[in-house]
């Protein structure tokens, strides 16, 4: 086969072999994230917490453990978020693997939103939409939120639900 006719060939597998990840974290930031401090919560935030809790008795499930480390690892999420301006779940692996190490979670989830201007319309979207509603719904044990406003005075929610 001639080197033109190949080259497609050599550039694709060059492109599978070598592509760049954002989803591998060094240990030292991965630990980093744990040993951030963690925000005081805020009322919209303890607001979700207790609407998603009370959504999950009354449809017969055990309520969730707030949990430090989860919010920890939200808030960074939140954060990024607010400073890129864009909702998201990027890198989301690094924030899974953060949990199964530090939190010993054995499953991860999140919902992400923008711009609901209380607890009661962010959860609402949230149980509204099939995806996000199982994640309320799902087998956790523990979760945490953090909600954070961008210079517009828009929020930024990230609700993250580890099994441990």
């Amino acid at each position: 086969m001639k080197p033109t006719k190949m080259l497609p060939v050599m550039a694709l597998i060059a492109l599978l072999t070598f592509s760049c990840s954002t989803e591998e974290l060094p240990e030292d930031t991965i630990n980093s994230i744990e040993l951030a401090n963690v925000p005081a919560a805020k009322i919209i935030e303890v607001e979700i917490l207790e609407l998603i809790n009370s959504h999950r008795i009354n449809i017969g499930l055990n309520p969730l453990s707030n949990h430090n480390t989860i919010k920890a690892v939200a808030y960074t999420h939140t954060d990024y978020m607010v400073e890129v301006n864009n909702v998201s779940h990027d890198n989301f692996f690094q924030r899974k693997n953060s949990l199964v190490q530090n939190a010993s979670a054995t499953k991860v989830s999140e919902n992400v939103a923008y711009a609901f201007s209380s607890a009661e319309s962010v959860v609402n979207a949230w149980l509204n939409s099939e995806g996000h509603r199982a994640n309320i719904e799902g087998d956790f044990t523990d979760f945490d939120v953090s909600a954070e406003k961008n210079s517009e005075g828009k929020w930024y929610f990230t609700n993250i639900f580890i099994k441990k």
